[in-house]
């Protein structure tokens, strides 16, 4: 879910549209193209049950390439309170990998290969890319995908309190993309980290009401609008 800011959005299809009824042999399209999204038929027809091996598979981690690692660490520790589960170096390619989650510290193990086990089998952290050298490049700018060309988008953080989140954010210098009270979706904020990569901060309980609205906009209005 994004409140975005920029002003130009992509308009073009995910799937192609054709006046064609047959195109060699396929008698149906890949998928509907409606100004309200997929159906839910279309939903349920794309979404298949995976083979019975993926029950044990799970979400580990998102990767995220950063400039500088000094200042990307005390951003993602001490202004969002991750913490630092393992380290790993590969001096012979020149880059270190940091691997952040929403763990207890006394529960990080101490011996490196039993740590290195722990830390993969933790779920949604976040592992910070460092290209030893990057942070004295001053042409080096990581895109952060929210402009065009359009593609990542952001990672999100579930806090208690939006607004108390937000004032403390506020405290600290941190760079706003746009405040709780800010677009039509009260109670949802977009903060940026050190490279431009954008943050969700949202309240689990108050996404019932912003998810529950019956008029979404379209894919055609402009990033201005709240889109989903």
């Amino acid at each position: 879910m994004t409140d975005q800011v920029v002003t130009e959005v992509d308009t073009t299809p995910a799937c192609k549209v054709t006046d064609q009824s047959l195109i060699e042999e396929d008698t149906k399209p890949a998928c509907k193209v409606t100004d309200q999204g997929l159906s839910e038929e279309d939903i349920k027809a794309a979404c298949k049950e995976g083979n019975p091996i993926t029950k044990d598979y799970m979400m580990q981690q998102t990767m995220l390439r950063v400039k500088d690692p000094v200042k990307s660490l005390d951003f993602y520790t001490r202004i969002l309170g991750l913490t630092l589960l393992q380290k790993i170096d590969f001096p012979s390619m020149h880059f270190t990998l940091y691997y952040l989650g929403y763990e207890d510290k006394k529960e990080v193990p101490q011996e490196v290969k039993e740590r290195t086990a722990w830390t993969f089998s933790r779920r949604a952290t976040i592992e910070l890319t460092h290209n030893w050298g990057s942070e004295a490049d001053e042409r080096l700018l990581y895109h952060h995908g929210n402009t065009q060309p359009t593609g990542f988008g952001h990672i999100g953080i579930a806090v208690p309190d939006v607004y108390a989140a937000c004032k403390l954010f506020e405290e600290l210098g941190v760079t706003f993309v746009k405040k709780p009270d800010e677009g039509t979706m009260k109670g949802l904020a977009f903060i940026q980290d050190p490279d431009g990569y954008w943050i969700e901060i949202l309240s689990p309980n108050n996404m019932v009401s912003l998810t529950s609205e019956t008029e979404r906009p379209s894919s055609t209005q402009s990033e201005t609008s709240d889109t989903a």
